[in-house]
This record gives C-alpha cells, structure tokens and sequence, in this order.
C-alpha cells in the first residue's frame, strides 16, 4: 500500500476515533448530572471477578477498563512506536529533531507549571505528570474540522510528536507511579519477558504464543505494584517487525487489527468510563484551585509555550526546519492542540490520585476537562485563521 493512502487511512481513523471520543466525553457527562447518575455510578461499581484456581482478580468494571483495556491501548502505542523507530519518522535523526524537541518542549513546561503552582502541597504534586500528555486522537478530530486546509506534513509532525509525548508519559509511569512492589511477581515477569525475548529471536512469526505469554506477563505485571497497562508496552516490543522469509509482518497485523477496536471501542468506552464529572457543588474554586488549575494551566499554556518554543528555538538555531507547506501560525495552533490532553492525561491522573485514598481524587477531571476544552476551541481557531486563504470568509 502507498505510504501515502497509509497516512491517509490512519489520519481518518483517528480523526473519527477523536470524534466519538467527544461524543462518549460528553454522554459520560450528561448521565452523571442527571437523575440516572446512580446508574452510571453504579456500572463503574460493578464487582468483575477472574479467577483460575487459586489465582484471582477481582476489581470493580472501571478499574477492568482502566488496568485491562487500556493495557491493549498501550499495545497499540508500542507497535506504533517500535514500527516508527525501525521504519519510520523516528528512524531518521534529521525527521525527530523537530518533533523530538516539541515534545520534550510539551512535557518539560506543563510540568514545571504544575510543580510551581503546586510545589507547597506534597500531596497535590503526585499530579504533576497529568498534564504532561497529548491526545493524538482528540487532536486530529479537532485537524478534521478544517479538512484539506490542513497539511499533511503538519498532521504528520502532529503525529510523530505524540508518538515521543506518549513513550514519554510510559517512561514516566514506569518510574513514579508504580508502588508496593512484589518480588516473586517481577521474577515471574521476568521470566516471561525472556521467553518473548527468545521467541523473537528464533524468528517465531505466529502471534499466538506471544499473545498467550503476553497474557501471563500482563497477570504477572498486575500482581507486581507496576502498572500493568507497561506489559502491553513490553510485549509490543518483543513482537517482530520483520521476517525472514516472505510471511507477512506480525507487527503489522496485530497494529492494523488492533487499531480499529482501540480507536472505536476500547478509547471511547475509557473516556465514557473516566470522564463522567459530577458538576453538583461545582463553585468557582472548583477551577481556581490549585489542582484543577495547575493542570489547565500546564494543558493550555505549558503546551502551547513548550512546544511552539522549543519549535521555535529548533528552526532559529538551524537544526530542523518547519513543516513542508506549513506556516508559523498553523504550528502555533498546532502547539495549543497539543494540551488536549484528556484520554492519557485522564489515565495518569487515575494513577496520581486514586479514587477512594485521595483528597485530589476527581478534582484533577474538572482541571482536565477545562484544559482540554479551551485548547480544542482556541487551536481550532487559530488554525481556521492561520489556514485561511486571502480573500476566503472565516
């Protein structure tokens, strides 16, 4: 298939996927502040329990979304990311640099924003890597709106920085946010990282064993204190990209089978899962604190400064140059785009602040929210404006 109808396939996929991103969001809102809010409560609630023979999993439906779902979402970012390192917009040096600088530019500030509006209250710091994150999905449903007047290589320059934000934001929860770790558990973890490890290097093509020990490590992985969503990461990696003969890719069948069901099933259904906010008591300091601001501030501003900046700096210095056919002011919308961050900024924040043993907990959702809201309405603007041909009406 042409690299391009590749691109163009993918860009549709995921602007629809951002589309009924919104549309879940905003259902999961309209439940929960009417009178069947009891009910959507009462789902997420719902006791889902696994078991063989000893070995059980019990955890309420919402936490099967967040720690078993979301696990096959982070398999998809790993095929996407180890497919672009080997054979794509990472595996070129000169094609990372200006990505590779906004991105760090879009973690680095939201970051230190959040810190410094935070940095008196331990507690509420746990927060500081929830604004880190871009929603690749949101933003180019939001790139959809424009149609053509978009260009391809800025969706592409969309795409490349997401994919290094998004191995970022792995890093990072590989790091902090994992706790109470179990010995035994890692050891067993291990054990199936070898045998993965093994299969790939004995050129084993069939994506069955490595689905069925990618099964176990995810358990293992569980039962560790590291969060399990990383085994979907770690099997990604294991998985082979090419072959030695003429079989096709089982990287690239697994990406182009499991792409569908992420963006149409599994992502809509965690943003109905996470994003339904209780707006009853919602006041003005429900905004102004701290939490909730650090985080739309680090979405709206962080975003729009580290990454339009750091561009800035690469383009100025001579290390890179700007998108082909894209001009200043459409990666400056690019930049505000960025603080969508909503489905992984969502994701962290279920792990910053734990529902049930944290003061925070909810509160980071209405910061969020905000964030993601003004960057979608603001980057789409300034995109409409900086793409609009002299003469044309806005």
């Amino acid at each position: 298939m042409p690299l391009r109808s590749t691109f163009t396939r993918f860009f549709q996929l995921e602007a629809a996927s951002g589309l009924l991103l919104i549309a879940a969001a905003a259902l999961a809102l309209i439940i929960n502040n009417s009178p069947l809010s009891h009910l959507y409560g009462g789902l997420l609630d719902v006791p889902v329990v696994a078991q063989v023979g000893a070995l059980t999993i019990a955890k309420p439906l919402l936490l099967w979304i967040n720690d078993g779902l979301m696990a096959l979402f982070f398999l998809l970012i790993g095929l996407e990311v180890k497919r672009e390192l080997l054979d794509g917009h990472l595996s070129k040096p000169s094609q990372v640099v200006l990505p590779g600088a906004a991105a760090i530019g879009g973690m680095v500030v939201p970051a230190l924003i959040y810190w410094f509006l935070n940095r008196d209250n331990p507690a509420a710091l746990a927060g500081w890597a929830i604004p880190m994150a871009t929603d690749i999905a949101f933003a180019l449903g939001v790139l959809a709106l424009l149609g053509k007047r978009v260009p391809v290589s800025l969706k592409l320059f969309l795409m490349t920085l997401a994919i290094i934000d998004d191995l970022g934001a792995i890093i990072v929860i590989a790091i902090f946010y994992s706790h109470e770790l179990s010995t035994l558990s890692l050891m067993l973890a291990g054990a199936c990282l070898v045998a993965l490890i093994a299969m790939n290097r004995l050129g084993v093509v069939k994506l069955g064993p490595y689905l069925v020990i990618g099964l176990i490590l995810w358990v293992c992985v569980l039962k560790s204190g590291v969060h399990a969503t990383l085994a979907g990461v770690t099997l990604a990696f294991c998985i082979p990209l090419r072959t030695r003969n003429a079989e096709s890719s089982p990287l690239l069948s697994l990406e182009h089978a499991l792409h569908p069901w992420v963006a149409f099933g599994i992502l809509p259904l965690f943003a109905f899962a996470n994003a339904g906010v209780s707006l009853a008591g919602v006041n003005l300091e429900s905004f102004t604190h701290h939490v909730p601001l650090g985080i739309a501030a680090g979405l709206l501003l962080g975003k729009t400064v580290g990454v339009f900046g750091l561009t800035w700096l690469a383009v100025r210095a001579g290390l890179a140059t700007l998108p082909k056919e894209a001009n200043w002011g459409q990666l400056l919308s690019v930049a505000i785009l960025c603080g969508i961050g909503f489905t992984m900024s969502l994701f962290v924040g279920s792990l910053a602040f734990v529902p049930g043993s944290s003061d925070y907990a909810g509160m980071d959702r209405m910061g969020i929210l905000t964030g993601s809201i003004l960057a979608a309405v603001i980057g789409y603007a300034v995109m409409a404006m900086a793409s609009r041909k002299p003469g044309t009406p806005l």
